[in-house]
């Protein structure tokens, strides 16, 4: 048990409220009794990341540039759902058909993460998604350009250690899926 206590929030607002952004300006006041008035937090919506293994035993990840780093990036499939609408396994699901167009037939949930809890308020989700098999086109967002990317697994961790893959979300999926795969005797 801890005696750490929570912020009080005395008040809060959208200072940026659109459909790429949403930034809230919080007034807390802190367990010592100061009061901060401007701590800004992301509101961002909750992401389902899917650790797809195909029957031949390969991870399916995905390539795509990502404007924020300004980089072209090796990750799993992944993408963001509101949770008052979707299910997290829903979400997962979808954003594996659409951006790979695989279709997995066992979902199985890992755990669900805090990427940065101290400004963002999202949660993601991983999965890993069994004996996965192309079954369509992908259907792409109008940011996406995705390339589609097949791994064998005793490839993944050499990857993640040349800095290939350098993701924070996709690197916790692989060790926690490649964990589960073992455990399950699944490889």
């Amino acid at each position: 048990m801890t005696n750490l206590k929570k912020w009080k929030l005395l008040q809060s607002r959208l200072v940026i409220n659109n459909k790429w952004c949403q930034v809230r300006q919080d007034e807390v006041e802190l367990p010592n009794g100061k009061i901060i008035d401007d701590f800004f937090v992301n509101v961002r919506p909750d992401i389902a990341l899917v650790f797809p293994v195909t029957v031949r035993q390969e991870i399916v990840f995905v390539r795509q540039y990502r404007h924020g780093v300004g980089k072209v990036l090796l990750e799993l499939p992944a993408g963001s759902f509101n949770p008052q609408v979707e299910i997290p396994e829903v979400a997962a699901s979808r954003e594996l058909t659409e951006e790979t167009g695989y279709v997995a037939e066992k979902l199985i949930k890992l755990t669900t993460l805090y990427d940065n809890p101290v400004k963002d308020t999202n949660s993601i989700h991983l999965f890993v998604a069994e004996n996965v098999i192309k079954s369509q086109q992908q259907e792409l967002d109008i940011t996406e350009e995705i390339e589609v990317v097949l791994i064998p697994v005793d490839e993944v961790i050499k990857r993640v250690l040349i800095g290939e893959i350098s993701v924070s979300g996709t690197i916790a999926a692989i060790f926690l899926g490649l964990e589960y795969l073992h455990k399950s005797n699944f490889i």
